[in-house]
């Protein structure tokens, strides 16, 4: 089977991570992963840039550690695929399949409502949505919002989560019809010791290919933990 890591997020762009690209990317591909999905807090998140500042500026240094980990994947012989996590109000959304161009042609997403626009739109240009952790509790999140209508699925299974919060998505998911869906949420590269994701019989070429793949049903999730 080949393995893909669907949420990871790395330093410099995402502001909570705590793992170089280089750092996290060496990690994975001695786990023996075929790939990584390269997710970083996008312009509406937890970024580590100014957010006054003009949105090519800010989308070019969004990109910059997928960009680096393009790099090094082929250096050490891993896959590294683009996408990104949106959020509102602590709620977060995984997005696959659109591109660093699209995005740069598209800065009008940042004035779009998450739930009327910009989930619609996104799902209108092709992108699969995933709600992360839809279940989590946080003192910064002032209520659970659940978006059943407007995603193709949500993490059942999210490795930074307990086993209650996974098993309340995985209701959810199974009582909408949602994709069911798994990733580790990485932030600390090779210091974290529980990891989930997706896996398929073939291997995934492209993010277009990855999101054919998850709605097809051709990919399963998969979550194990290292001994410290």
């Amino acid at each position: 089977m080949y393995r893909y890591e669907t949420h990871l997020h790395t330093y410099p762009v995402s502001k909570c991570a705590r793992a170089t690209v280089r750092e996290t990317l060496e990690f994975y591909k001695s786990e023996g992963y075929d790939g990584v999905f390269i997710t970083n807090h996008f312009l509406d998140g937890n970024i580590n840039i100014d957010k006054d500042l003009p949105y090519e500026e800010r989308l070019n240094f969004y990109l910059s550690d997928y960009e680096e980990g393009k790099k090094i994947g082929e250096e050490i012989g891993i896959k590294v695929f683009f996408g990104i996590e949106i959020s509102y109000k602590g709620t977060d959304f995984l997005v696959y399949g659109l591109d660093g161009e699209w995005y740069m042609n598209h800065p009008e997403i940042m004035d779009f409502p998450k739930k009327s626009g910009e989930l619609t739109y996104l799902a209108e240009q092709g992108a699969l949505i995933i709600q992360a952790h839809p279940y989590r509790e946080a003192g910064y999140i002032d209520h659970i919002r659940l978006f059943p209508r407007h995603v193709h699925g949500c993490e059942v299974v999210n490795a930074c989560q307990s086993d209650f919060v996974n098993n309340m998505a995985d209701m959810y998911a199974e009582s909408y019809g949602l994709i069911k869906f798994a990733g580790s949420d990485n932030h600390v590269g090779g210091a974290k010791n529980n990891f989930a994701g997706m896996e398929s019989e073939i291997p995934v070429t492209s993010e277009k290919h990855f999101v054919e793949l998850v709605k097809g049903g051709k990919m399963k999730i998969f979550c194990y933990s290292r001994k410290e």
